[in-house]
């Protein structure tokens, strides 16, 4: 049967590496893929490996945004690690190069490499290159507040219909240090691309030579013996997080690297990521709440320069190792210890956007297990207001695009956490929508489901545990006030523990949306997100 695929008599002494493509004309993050998958194939040949290609999937987050479709992305995550395992180990694969663009498909990906356990990188399909509109950078986001901005009257049809057209002008993944670029820059730190290969735009000729030296770099890692679990340690880990504090990333990082950590077989919980926090200042001005894209980083000197400001601040585990071989520390030897002159988006140390890190775990009545806020650029750190509760996106958004939310509100759109949506769909919509309606700064918003990287304000994610399986969350009703503090780290609901006592008695949870397919069978498989919302693991 490999005859029959191309193997000669030679091809059997050598090593088999698959190369997990998420090419795919679906979506612009992972539309350039193939000349990656290419690349990676001829360099592997080159360096007397035998290339085995095989496809996995990909959901656009950004497509997908504000319908039932986006339940399917959490989920993909899932399915893109179970193919790869799925095929590495049917297969008996001595290697394999990972290549991925959209969202889920970083996460998914290293998922499968910590299980699989056998030398790997991943090869990132690189970011999108900004639009452009009356001298301003646009990103997808920029596209969703503007329907918030048209909705209140702010702009008018032609002006939104500009931005659309202009947001996304080719392909790669979305543009700010939201949830693809933050993956990618975790992943560049925990050592498991290469150097500079986390930032680089997805039309530039650079990223199809990284992608060719990732395949000699893992044909040198089998030869080698580097195996993913060596690299993916507890410092690892620890410099990932830090390193998303550092560039103020997603809040999806906190849900796929405690994922990626217990496929790792390495403890790690919210606590930790709250104890990083509060000794890494943020130092990147990016946007959705800064002013730069990932392009602009990248020519500041990108992650290696960021990991360098950290390291000599002691702020970085600095001996651990890369899939590459090296240390961290050699890694960044040569990276100059001051960030460049001329350019604005990395700060020194001395001088940081934010003190502390962004990404805080708050607790409280309603959210015993915690929750994650986004807390840069927030100018309201507290709000106390009434509770507008809506059981689905959907009713939010409505509410909100008809002018029904008014500043003080206390937003909480239940029923989308990992089993209840199920999939755990991200609020961009409604973040968007507020923001463009000009309450940014106005009204809090709190779900058990999640948020894009591109949401800004005060909003919470994550609450654990959900409404679906009981969680405080369902016992909220129209009125009742509602505290965040990011201050002192709190989410609370201000309503006698005996009224609450007598809701949860009279409690009746809503029948399951889905019992059959895929989306049945991830909502009877999925933990809590305050675990990382993994399946198939101890843990859920």
């Amino acid at each position: 049967m490999m005859r029959a695929v191309g193997f000669d008599d030679e091809d059997f002494e050598k090593a088999i590496v698959g190369v997990a493509s998420g090419f795919s004309t679906i979506t612009p993050c992972n539309a350039g893929l193939d000349r990656l998958e290419h690349a990676v194939s001829a360099a592997l040949t080159e360096a007397d490996a035998k290339p085995a290609r095989f496809g996995t999937i990909t959901i656009s987050d950004g497509i997908s945004m504000g319908t039932e479709g986006m339940k399917y992305s959490l989920v993909s995550r899932e399915v893109i690690a179970d193919s790869i395992e799925t095929v590495c180990n049917g297969q008996s694969l001595d290697g394999v190069v990972a290549i991925g663009g959209c969202d889920k498909n970083m996460p998914g990906a290293m998922i499968a490499l910590a299980r699989l356990d056998i030398p790997s990188l991943f090869v990132y399909g690189g970011t999108i290159k900004p639009g452009h509109l009356d001298g301003k950078d646009l990103t997808i986001v920029s596209a969703f507040e503007a329907v918030g901005q048209y909705s209140a009257g702010k702009i008018d049809k032609r002006s939104l219909l500009q931005v659309e057209k202009k947001a996304c002008p080719g392909v790669g993944s979305c543009g700010g240090m939201f949830t693809a670029n933050t993956m990618s820059a975790a992943i560049e730190a925990m050592g498991m691309c290469l150097k500079h290969a986390s930032t680089m735009a997805a039309e530039d000729n650079e990223i199809a030579i990284a992608a060719a030296e990732a395949a000699r770099a893992v044909v040198r890692a089998i030869d080698a013996g580097i195996r993913p679990r060596q690299v993916l340690t507890r410092a690892a880990f620890e410099n990932a997080i830090t390193v998303v504090m550092a560039v103020g990333g997603s809040t999806n990082a906190v849900l796929h690297l405690l994922a990626i950590a217990d496929a790792a077989g390495v403890p790690l919980t919210l606590d930790d990521f709250e104890t990083i926090r509060k000794r890494t200042p943020v130092i990147c001005d990016l946007k959705p709440s800064g002013r730069f894209v990932t392009v602009d980083l990248h020519r500041a000197g990108g992650i290696p320069q960021v990991m360098k400001l950290l390291l000599d601040a002691g702020l970085l585990h600095g001996d651990t190792r890369m899939m590459t071989g090296e240390t961290l520390a050699e890694r960044l030897a040569d990276v100059p210890s001051t960030p460049p002159t001329g350019q604005e988006v990395i700060r020194p140390l001395s001088a940081p956007i934010y003190a502390q890190g962004h990404l805080a775990v708050l607790r409280g009545t309603l959210a015993p297990e915690g929750a994650v806020a986004k807390i840069s650029g927030v100018k309201v750190p507290k709000l106390a207001g009434p509770a507008r509760v809506f059981d689905s996106e959907e009713t939010c958004l409505e509410a909100i695009l008809a002018g029904k939310i008014q500043a003080g509100d206390v937003v909480v759109v239940r029923y989308e956490g990992p089993k209840g949506g199920p999939g755990m769909r991200e609020m961009l919509s409604p973040t968007s929508a507020i923001i463009g309606a000009g309450l940014g700064d106005k009204v809090g918003l709190i779900t058990d489901g999640r948020f894009s990287g591109g949401s800004y304000g005060l909003v919470v994610g994550h609450v654990a545990p959900e409404a679906a399986v009981g969680g405080p969350l369902a016992l909220v009703e129209e009125g009742d006030r509602i505290v965040i503090d990011a201050l002192t780290l709190r989410l609370d609901i201000e309503v006698d523990e005996a009224v609450l006592a007598e809701r949860r008695a009279r409690l009746v949870l809503p029948e399951p949306r889905y019992r059959h397919g895929v989306l049945a069978k991830y909502r009877a498989l999925v933990g809590s997100s305050a675990l990382g919302a993994t399946t198939g693991s101890p843990n859920t």
